[in-house]
């Protein structure tokens, strides 16, 4: 169990939480917080003169002052209102992330939520019940409003929920058989649980995850084509590297250095009767491009962290007791990131089907059979799993056009510049499974080609890897069915014996 203690939450709590199924639980002292700013909020509410979200209606209707006795009306017309997204329902694992940083927020005692809708929120989430949340209603300013507000129409006990096997089923059910009872919102509560970049940080966080993981094995694919195609090591060396000092490249340098160590195949080209002079850059510019998506990745982890030690509401409640509106709900910083983020995999993906192709191209793969087939002319070998990386690289490269570059005016001009934040989000969960199908081929390919290297044998790291591959999929011989084995080699890429057999072998070091 993770505690959230005065809103603080790692990386590493958000994608065990989201995606682990790991429970939470709210420290003492952050409790004893939420209960204290709520007292502000109570006083506001009584008194005469009207405080934007907690006694006016919202947004460009915050002109009318709302009586007492419509209040409750008010914040559970908010939620059904804004609970207004269409489309497919998100990943479950979204949903937890933005539910379990909407927790953090209103922990920051800045929201002004009560404590017991506070607990009432980290019990749906504990209790693994999850609203359905659509893909398109957030616009990314004023927050993620319509997917949080799913989420607060569930805790209320209203829409629908995921059950375990995908389908639906109402809310109110799956809170009574949790023994939850659903909240009746109060004053500035509707805000509270919906006026937030939850969805794009949650989004972002766990694309850091995959991402990071995902460039180790760019690294090892790059490796394993090195070893394929007949190239050389020493491109690789620290000291040339060193030479434009950029913190990534190095990094991605070293690790292919290392899993190319011990490699029969690399050395049996090694002495003065090898005639090459240099390889292609889809093999000898490997660190640039790789280390180069490490640093933006590095950037990225900054944006997050920061947005983690954040208070995102309008309006917020100070120290002071005051409650003021303010603009942190704009979603730029993040859009911005998230964009900047869909590149990377383009670029990273686009080397690696490079590499592919040479492999399976007779005049430039230094004496593999053409296609990497067994009976070339009979059987195609990679041929068209090649097509299939080619497609997913050509999408990649459309889902790398930023979103945050366009803005659509919304609730009367009030909203009328908005950050498409949550849409960077979705795009950018599409390039991250993208690039894992690519890099699978890769994968496939490279195995394949060093089996045919035979009896030249290739380095203990990328030999261990192909060996992990060859439990799943089987070596060289007649052609088969191959979208299987792209399917098995994303499943052992998504699981991390991947990575896990890399770090073993390099010592720990990733």
């Amino acid at each position: 169990m993770h505690k959230i203690e005065a809103g603080t939450l790692t990386v590493r709590q958000v994608v065990d939480i989201a995606r682990g199924g790991a429970t939470v639980e709210l420290d003492a002292a952050t409790e004893r917080d939420i209960d204290a700013t709520r007292k502000h909020i109570d006083a506001l509410a009584a008194a005469e003169e009207p405080t934007y979200g907690v006694s006016t209606g919202f947004g460009a209707l915050a002109v009318r002052h709302i009586p007492a006795d419509r209040r409750a009306a008010l914040q559970q017309s908010f939620v059904r209102s804004h609970a207004a997204g269409a489309g497919f329902a998100v990943e479950p694992e979204v949903v937890r992330a933005l539910m379990l940083l909407r927790l953090r927020t209103i922990s920051t005692g800045r929201t002004g939520a009560r404590l017991g809708t506070a607990r009432a929120l980290t019990a749906m989430l504990n209790a693994g019940i999850v609203p359905v949340v659509h893909e398109y209603g957030s616009l990314g300013c004023s927050g993620d409003l319509a997917p949080l507000a799913a989420v607060a129409l569930a805790l209320t006990g209203e829409g629908d929920v995921l059950a375990p096997d995908g389908s639906t089923r109402p809310a109110a059910d799956a809170l009574a058989d949790a023994g939850i009872e659903p909240v009746v919102l109060a004053e500035k509560e509707g805000l509270s649980l919906t006026n937030g970049t939850d969805g794009m940080l949650g989004m972002l966080v766990l694309a850091l995850h995959d991402l990071t993981g995902l460039l180790e094995i760019a690294d090892l694919t790059a490796a394993m084509s090195v070893e394929a195609l007949l190239g050389t090591d020493r491109v690789f060396a620290a000291d040339l590297q060193a030479l434009r000092p950029h913190p990534g490249q190095a990094r991605s340098a070293a690790r292919i250095h290392r899993l190319l160590a011990g490699s029969g195949i690399v050395a049996s080209h090694r002495g003065p009767d090898c005639t090459r002079v240099q390889d292609a850059y889809s093999l000898r510019c490997a660190p640039q491009v790789h280390g180069s998506a490490g640093d933006t990745i590095e950037f990225a982890e900054t944006v997050a962290e920061r947005e983690l030690a954040a208070a995102i509401d309008n309006p917020v409640v100070l120290d002071d007791g005051r409650v003021e509106s303010n603009g942190n709900f704009h979603g730029a910083p993040l859009a911005h990131a998230l964009d900047y983020l869909a590149i990377p995999p383009a670029d990273v993906a686009s080397m690696a089907e490079r590499r592919t192709d040479r492999m399976l191209d007779v005049a430039r793969s230094h004496g593999l059979p053409a296609f990497l087939a067994d009976d070339p002319g009979v059987d195609s070998g990679h041929m068209i799993a090649h097509y299939t990386q080619a497609g997913v690289v050509a999408e990649l490269k459309r889902l790398a056009v930023p979103a945050s570059v366009d803005s659509i005016p919304t609730s009367a001009m009030q909203e009328d510049h908005v950050s498409m934040g949550w849409a960077a989000a979705r795009k950018l969960r599409r390039a991250v499974d993208g690039l894992r199908t690519v890099l699978a081929v890769e994968l496939l390919t490279a195995a394949r080609a060093l089996d045919l290297r035979a009896p030249l044998t290739p380095a203990p790291a990328t030999g261990a890897v192909r060996d992990l591959l060859r439990t799943r999929v089987a070596g060289p011989g007649p052609d088969a069915h191959l979208a299987p084995q792209i399917a098995e080699a994303e499943a052992l890429l998504r699981s991390g014996a991947v990575n896990s057999t890399v770090q073993h072998h390099l010592g720990g070091q990733s």
